[in-house]
């Protein structure tokens, strides 16, 4: 965990503190798939033998302003999260809430029935649980 001081003292522990947190800037490695890191919503992506399930971690944003999107099997999460205002003459020393613009691009599996997604969104955390295909469905064969 890196320490950071409220009120600026050393200047050379600033331009160290700075240059970590280029080179983390730098460190993450854009995909189809998304950021690897540092990307926001946060999400996780795993499966079962029935469905794709996507859990996007966006608090504090109104669910009816989220854009989720599937086309040529490519899903997208989109929309915007409004800075929050600063007190009146308040001053600021930490701001590490995103704010803006955000896009968030996964490519699903062919196995998939993008017709079928349900969507929830519930504590802050929008979840997609994306059926797979009758067809994908693992089923037994009787040997005679």
């Amino acid at each position: 965990m890196a320490y950071r001081p409220l009120f600026h003292r050393d200047v050379f522990a600033d331009m160290d503190r700075l240059q970590r947190e280029m080179l983390q800037a730098f460190d993450i490695s854009p995909s189809i798939r998304g950021l690897s890191r540092g990307g926001f919503p946060a999400i996780n992506v795993g499966n079962t033998p029935k469905s794709l399930e996507l859990y996007a971690f966006a608090p504090g944003l109104d669910p009816a302003k989220l854009e989720v999107q599937i086309e040529k099997g490519v899903l997208t999460i989109s929309g915007e999260r409004k800075a929050d205002p600063a007190p009146e003459k308040a001053t600021l020393h930490i701001d590490e809430r995103f704010a803006g613009r955000f896009r968030r691009v996964v490519t699903l599996p062919d196995d998939v029935d993008a017709g079928a997604v349900e969507a929830r969104y519930r504590d802050g955390v929008l979840h997609l649980s994306i059926p797979r295909k009758a067809a994908a469905q693992p089923r037994r064969i009787a040997i005679q």
